[in-house]
Formats: C-alpha cells, structure tokens, sequence
C-alpha cells in the first residue's frame, strides 16, 4: 500500500473522535457567538441598525467581515473538493475569479452604490430603471439567498454529524437554530461582528490541517511528486497549460476561463452579490466603503493554501475519494483529513473553524436575504409608509422565514457530491445575468427602463435554458463548471444583444434622474465625507487595488 494512503473504510465513517477538550473548545465557541449577538442587541433602534449596522463602521472590520462572509461552505468544502478533483486549475477561482472583480468593486462601482445611499443592490436597479427590473431582481435574489444558505447548512450538517454522529437532518436543524439566534439578537453588526471572529478562527481550524497534511507528504516536494501519480497527473500541477483546448482537468478552455470565470461569473458575484455588497454598504463613510472589498482581497489572494492544498493531500492520503456517493465524495475531504489527520485539541479547533466557516456564509445569505426582502419587496409593493418599527420587525419575522426556507434547501445540495458544481450553476443562473445589466446600464446612459427589465430577463432564461439542455444530455460539455462558464457567458451576450436592440427603440430615462446612478454623472460623490487619515497613500484605493491585482498575476507564474 501507498505510504501516505488511509485506510478510509473504518466502521466509524467520518466521526471524530473528540475528547472533552474538543467539545470545550466547541461549546466556548457558541458561547461566544451568541454573546456577541446579545452584545450588538443594544445597539439596534432602528431599521438601518438592523440592516446596515448604522452605516458606522471601520474598513477593516468591514473589509475581514466581507471576506469572511465568503469563507462558507463555497470555500471550504468546495474549494478543497475542487483542490482534489481538479488541482491547481481551481486557483482560476482565487487569482482571476476573485481579486480583479473585488477591486473593480472598491475602486469604480462602490462610488455607485454608497453614494446614491441605496439600501441594496436591487433597490440601485430600481433607481437605475423601473420597477419591474426591480421586483424581478429582488425576487431573483432572494431565491438565491435561500438555496445558497442550504448549501451552507448542508456542508455544516456533514460537519456535525462526523462530530456527533447526528443524522442530517438534526444537524441542519441546530446549526440553523444557532445562526438564527444572534442575527436575530443583533442584525447585521451580530453579524459581521462574528464574521471577523470566524475569519481568524476558521484559519486556527485550516492552517493546522495542511502543515500536518504536509508533513505527512513529504512537503511541498512530496505533494507534487505524489500529484503526479495520481489521476490529475502532471496536468494538476499547472493552472493554464492545455487551456488552449479542452485537455485538462477542468475540461475548459481558456475562453472559458477569462470570459466566463473571469470576467462574467466573478464580477457577477463580487460586484453584484448584495450578500457581500451589504458589508461595505455598512462602512462609515465613502472611502471606507470603497476600501472594503480591496482590504478583503488580500487574504483572499492567499486562502488557497488551506483550501487547495488540503484538497490535494486528501487526494493523495484518502484512498478512493471521488466517490459519486458514501464517505468518500469529494465533498468530504476536509472531513476525511481532520478524522486522519489531527489530534485531539487540534481536532477541536479544526472542528470549530469549519462550523466557523458555515456560520459565516449562511449569516451573509440570510442577512441578504432579510434586507432585500423587507425594504425591497414588502416595503415597497405591500406595506408603504409603515413606521421604521414595523419594517424592524418585518426583518426579523423574514430572518425566521428565510432560516426555514434554508433547511429546506439544504436537502437539494446533498444531491450533489460536488457542492462547488451547484454553487457556480447558481451563480450562472442568478448574478450572470444581473451583472450583464448593471455594468451596461452602468456606463451607457442611453440605455432605457424596459431595456434593462427586458434583458435581465431575457439573460436569465437563456442561462436557465442552456442549463437545463445540460442537464437533458442535449448539449454535452466536459464538466459541469465548463457548464457554468459557458452559462454565465451566454447570459452576457443575451443582456447585451436585448439592450442594444430595445434601447433604440424606446424612450430613455431624463439624464437629471441618473445623478449618482451612471458613469459621468457621479462628480464629487464621496469627497465630502472624508476623515482623518483618508487621504494618506496606504489607504487610497486605487494603489491598493492595483497592488493586489499585480500580486494575483505574479502568484500564476510559479503554477502556469
């Protein structure tokens, strides 16, 4: 037998073997979290506090909680699945997936949004638009919100029940009952006030896991050598090489990659997710609020050294991952690493970090999802002119709604052994199209409100088309992420074509209603509520941002 291969076919499955310094570890966690709910519960007078912590806070503290809010099961389970199935290609995700699309947030689209003193994305269309493109948007998103937060109550059920050996279903319900419990207590600053709690605690619980998986391996040395022999091959070594066809793990090109991940589902998804946009949108002024999704971006650049790698030693030490089902999916592997691999201590901090991660990105889903569904459905097409205190507790009664939903949804990502495959359908789906729309109407002024209803609509049922051929076995791709890329560019190209064949026709908004909404008309926003300290060159954003996107393309020279 292979020296670094576990046997994973022990009576026990998964479950962990955690003595009471794990479980301590654990329970002080809860403690802690609850805590800070009770803790921001003071803080909440109104509608705002709720919903965007009073617009009060610091960039760094919203800069951590946006990056963390993304650390859910997307990047943790997913990432490290796709670390084992697909190698180094999954970097895509980080260096050309992410941190271009986080900067062109901060430095052009966040004078946008802050400055117009929108509440949510949705609510910037309406402004932007009509309301049909709105409703469609808010109903679009919060459908998304809900099945996005099953996913990551799925990935905690699969958590808790290795810890304890709790069917499925038990564990969602408690995991769900706990992130409920301080977002209702504290709103949004609960919790991003957790997130930058979980952002440090979820790399206590990873870091362990891949400098032991390393040893284990022989290094980073050992781990290349044993990535060769296994199915990836050299190919899992490198992140382009083969892109000029379909010849590589991934099974994309490179057209695929730039246009489809590149540029339309990652700027789909950092530019237009409101479930992270509402972090920067909680910032205390204009410059930290554009410095936001830049600060975040730094240790994005960086998170696929406990994400990737261990999806990689997983792939060498686990005997037969892969499975379509049982133990061994892809989905498990940080699972399978953390029962193999840690001691106990370790293993209750590991333990704590991946129930950590969930939180987090289940917290940004709801706390998405109450917002946009209180000022951007109920408040503005079913109860207006209602006083703050209703709409208050309107959020907190869809906060419940929005939990439940999510345990329902929960049970549509455990059909899937890759949970990355889901998530980016999703975002095929959902942001593609809405990104298409925003950065057109964005920047050409022309274009008119039955242009922009008309071809988000058109985007998002092409998107939904070629899915659903996919999944009919009409049209053949060779993965379900090149799926997903071709998807997401499909749905670029039918925003793009509607608006250029609708705006002609029809009549455009008064260039005096677009102040604040479009490129050009947006002078001067934002200069007037600097600071002390906002004008120096380490907090300007656009050096900022520049310098992390130079570091995301030096970071692919090692692994072309």
């Amino acid at each position: 037998m292979d020296p670094f291969v576990v046997d994973t076919l022990a009576a026990d499955g998964l479950r962990l073997r955690l003595d009471a310094v794990d479980y301590l570890l654990v329970a002080l966690y809860f403690v802690t979290v609850l805590g800070v709910g009770f803790a921001a519960r003071r803080a909440i007078r109104t509608s705002v506090d709720f919903f965007l912590s009073g617009r009060s806070l610091p960039a760094w503290v919203t800069g951590l909680a946006f990056v963390s809010a993304n650390l859910g099961a997307l990047e943790i389970i997913g990432m490290a699945a796709n670390g084992a199935q697909y190698g180094y290609m999954t970097l895509h995700y980080y260096w050309i997936g992410a941190v271009p699309a986080m900067v062109f947030l901060g430095i052009v689209m966040m004078p946008f949004y802050y400055g117009s003193k929108v509440r949510s994305v949705p609510e910037y269309l309406r402004l932007r638009f009509n309301r049909p493109t709105h409703l469609f948007n808010a109903i679009t998103f919060a459908v998304a919100q809900v099945l996005i937060a099953g996913v990551n109550l799925f990935a905690l059920a699969l958590v808790m029940q290795a810890l304890l050996g709790w069917p499925q279903w038990v564990s969602i319900v408690v995991g769900a009952f706990i992130v409920l419990s301080y977002i209702l207590l504290g709103g949004l600053s609960s919790a991003i006030y957790n997130e930058v709690l979980q952002f440090f605690v979820i790399l206590a619980g990873l870091i362990p896991i891949t400098v032991i998986g390393l040893q284990k391996v022989g290094g980073f040395g050992g781990l290349m050598d044993a990535v060769k022999g296994t199915s990836l091959g050299e190919a899992g070594l490198h992140a382009w090489s083969g892109t000029g066809g379909s010849d590589n793990p991934l099974g994309a090109n490179w057209i695929g990659i730039v246009f489809g991940l590149g540029f339309v589902l990652s700027f789909g998804y950092w530019t237009t997710n409101f479930a992270e946009v509402q972090r920067a949108l909680s910032a205390r002024n204009m410059s930290a609020a554009r410095r936001t999704p830049i600060i975040a971006a730094y240790p994005k650049l960086l998170i696929p050294v406990v994400t990737v790698i261990p999806g990689l030693i997983a792939l060498i030490t686990v005997q037969g991952l892969g499975a379509k089902e049982g133990d061994l999916t892809y989905n498990n592997a940080i699972p399978l690493l953390m029962r193999d691999l840690l001691p106990n201590g370790v293993l209750g901090v590991a333990v704590t970090g991946l129930l950590a991660s969930f939180m987090a990105g289940m917290a940004a889903n709801v706390s998405g999802f109450n917002t946009v569904f209180t000022y951007d459905i109920w408040q503005e097409y079913v109860k207006k002119d209602m006083p703050d205190g209703y709409y208050l507790r309107v959020g907190r009664i869809a906060t419940v709604a929005g939990v439940v939903i999510g345990i329902g949804t929960a049970f549509i990502a455990a059909g899937f052994d890759n949970i990355m495959n889901y998530i980016q359908a999703l975002f095929a789906l959902f942001n593609a199209p809405l990104f298409a729309t925003f950065i057109i109407g964005m920047f050409w002024k022309r274009m008119t409100p039955l242009a922009g209803f008309l071809s988000l609509a058109a985007g998002s049922l092409a998107a939904l088309t070629l899915y659903l051929l996919y999944l009919g076995d009409v049209i053949k791709f060779n993965s379900d992420l090149e799926q997903s890329f071709w998807g997401a560019g499909l749905a670029f190209v039918t925003v793009a074509i509607v608006a250029a064949v609708v705006t002609p026709l029809t009549a455009p908004k008064p260039v005096e209603e677009l102040d604040g909404l479009v490129y050009g008309r947006a002078k001067g926003m934002g200069t007037e509520d600097l600071l002390a300290g906002d004008e120096a060159w380490y907090r300007n954003p656009i050096a900022l941002g520049l310098f992390a996107v130079a570091l995301s393309l030096l970071f692919y020279i090692p692994v072309w």
